[in-house]
């Protein structure tokens, strides 16, 4: 399977998936490690990715959505954006709103 097939199978296989440097109880950047601690406190279940386990998709990644940027947060195979984005959707209480409505759909 080619890398890009395989990260849009990845972005499709969740509702809410991070792909970011570690894992969300393990993250390996502070970008990362605030991205996915703002998803858990969604109380929502999502998937992630491990960019570091995968050369392939670590370099491939920034061209799927043309980001070019770790983390990447993806609700309902849409892009919303890195770390910043993510945050402040968060503070906003949108993030919440976003994540839960994506998650009650599948």
């Amino acid at each position: 399977m080619d890398v890009l097939e395989r990260i849009d199978q990845a972005v499709k296989s969740s509702p809410v998936v991070i792909f970011m440097k570690g894992s969300p109880d393990f993250p390996q950047c502070g970008f990362s490690a605030r991205a996915a601690a703002a998803l858990k406190a969604c109380n929502i279940e999502f998937g992630y990715v491990n960019v570091l386990e995968d050369p392939e998709i670590f370099q491939n990644l920034p061209r799927y959505a043309n980001w070019p940027t770790f983390p990447q947060i993806y609700i309902d195979g849409e892009l919303i954006g890195g770390h910043d984005i993510t945050i402040e959707l968060y503070e906003k209480g949108e993030l919440q709103q976003m994540t839960h409505a994506a998650v009650n759909q599948s």
